[in-house]
């Protein structure tokens, strides 16, 4: 994509480089303060593309030379793009520097075949949901991680399977699926969701792990384990330490009943794969988040936001 310039703000659009490490910690090492801070000053250099990455682009907003806004977007499929950790300078914001950094993604995006793209918000970001909106994306859905602990003894009253035409066939007539628009966590890219297909059902249960839940009835839960990563975290004393999480990336059930037979499951494979901790995606639904607390799993204390844009209009 060229540069493109706003004669008014003389705003410029162009590919984040290494070199703007320094500006970009600087604009961004406030922000969510007292939500524990942005991840992008820890991972700036490592989230940035490599010069032959066509998958991948990170678009930098400066004014009058100034760094004042970031933004990636990522080629998740064929037809699907996802962006992710845009920024503004608090000195910037309401200027229109989001909305030019979402039409930089868009133009991106449509150059590289992506016929919808969308981002996840958190939902006590009202401003970026606002912003979202404003610069043409939809709401599709909102869910919530449940974090239950991993343990290899964990006991649900049903049996679980690892089929994963099973488990397929479950999450393709659940509510839950309806409630998320088909979307599920993303295993190429973290913090990203994307439609997911039976063959992913299939490459899941090869790769990392799948669950179907055995009903008196049939089928009544199914979920599927997305990834495992390692992340440092620093204790009140200072010292680092390395966590070892499991991630799963849809979970679907019938009742209560199921919930806990799918809980289970999960626990035993995160304790199976060495996780510390662990987060499942659930859809933000009365039903849905109730049984997971009625199961005793812990849960986030506030869902996250997903909203999309239709690029084949422009």
């Amino acid at each position: 994509m060229s540069d493109a310039t706003d004669a008014a703000l003389d705003l410029e659009i162009r590919r984040a480089t290494h070199d703007d490490s320094d500006a970009v910690v600087g604009f961004t090492s406030e922000i969510w303060a007292d939500r524990g801070g942005d991840y992008i000053p820890d991972i700036y250099h490592d989230w940035l593309e490599a010069d032959d990455e066509t998958g991948k682009k990170t678009f930098l907003a400066t004014i009058d030379g100034e760094a004042v806004g970031i933004v990636q977007a990522v080629l998740l499929t064929a037809d699907e793009a996802w962006f992710q950790g845009i920024r503004v300078a608090a000195d910037y914001r309401g200027r229109g520097v989001s909305h030019r950094l979402n039409e930089a993604c868009f133009e991106w995006a449509r150059q590289h075949g992506a016929t919808v793209a969308r981002v996840m918000i958190f939902s006590w970001n009202t401003v970026s949901i606002g912003a979202a909106r404003a610069s043409g994306y939809e709401p599709l859905t909102e869910f919530r991680f449940a974090h239950p602990d991993p343990d290899p003894a964990a006991e649900g009253p049903q049996s679980v399977s690892s089929d994963p035409t099973a488990a397929w066939r479950y999450w393709t007539h659940s509510d839950a699926r309806t409630h998320l628009s088909g979307l599920g966590l993303a295993p190429e890219t973290s913090w990203a969701v994307r439609e997911i297909t039976s063959d992913d059902f299939e490459r899941f249960a090869d790769e990392t792990a799948v669950f179907a839940v055995e009903g008196e009835a049939g089928l009544a839960g199914a979920a599927y384990r997305s990834r495992t990563f390692e992340r440092d975290v620093e204790d009140e004393s200072g010292d680092s330490r390395t966590e070892t999480w499991a991630e799963y990336g849809v979970s679907a059930w019938d009742d209560a009943t199921a919930a806990r037979s799918l809980f289970a499951a999960i626990a035993r494979d995160a304790a199976a794969c060495g996780a510390d901790e662990t987060r499942v995606v659930l859809p933000e639904t009365a039903r849905a988040v109730s049984d997971a607390a009625y199961a005793g799993v812990e849960l986030a204390a506030e869902p996250d936001f997903v909203l999309g844009i239709d690029l084949a209009v422009e």
